[in-house]
C-alpha cells in the first residue's frame, strides 16, 4: 500500500481509536482527524472494498489482517520517529507533525537502519 498516505492515516487513526474506545464508527474517525463525515464515509467504502477493514451492520469499524498490518507499521513508524525527534529537543507538535510526514516516505530499509541505531543509543543515555 506504499504511496497511498490517507489511506495510510485513516488505518493508523483506527488502529488508535480501536486502544482507545470499545468501539470504532465513522463519527470517531471524522472527530479524530477533523474531517467532515461524509469525506470518512467515501473513505470507510474505499477502505472497506479494498479488504483493509470491516463495517458493521451496526456501522463499527474494524480493521482486517491486512489492515492490521498496515496500520501497525504506520503507527509504529510514527512513535519512534515522533519520540525521537521530540529526544532531539524538537518541539512535541512539531515532532509529530514531521513525524507524520516522515512515517509514509521513508524507506523500509532506513527505517529499520534509524530504529536499530536509536535502540541501540538509547541504553548509553
Amino acid at each position: 500500500m506504499h504511496g497511498n498516505e490517507s489511506a495510510e492515516d485513516y488505518l493508523e487513526t483506527i488502529l488508535i481509536l480501536s486502544k482507545r474506545l470499545p468501539v470504532v464508527r465513522s463519527i470517531d474517525i471524522a472527530v479524530e482527524m477533523n474531517y467532515s463525515k461524509p469525506s470518512i464515509s467515501v473513505a470507510m467504502k474505499n477502505l472497506r472494498e479494498k479488504g483493509f477493514i470491516e463495517v458493521s451492520s451496526a456501522g463499527f469499524i474494524t480493521l482486517t489482517e491486512s489492515g492490521l498490518r498496515i496500520a501497525t507499521k504506520i503507527y509504529e513508524r510514527h512513535t519512534v520517529l515522533s519520540n525521537w525527534l521530540i529526544s532531539l529537543g524538537i518541539p512535541e507538535e512539531t515532532a509529530i507533525e514531521d513525524a507524520c510526514k516522515m512515517e509514509h516516505r521513508m524507506s523500509e530499509e532506513s527505517f529499520n537502519a534509524m530504529k536499530k541505531f536509536i535502540e541501540l543509543h538509547q541504553g548509553q543515555q
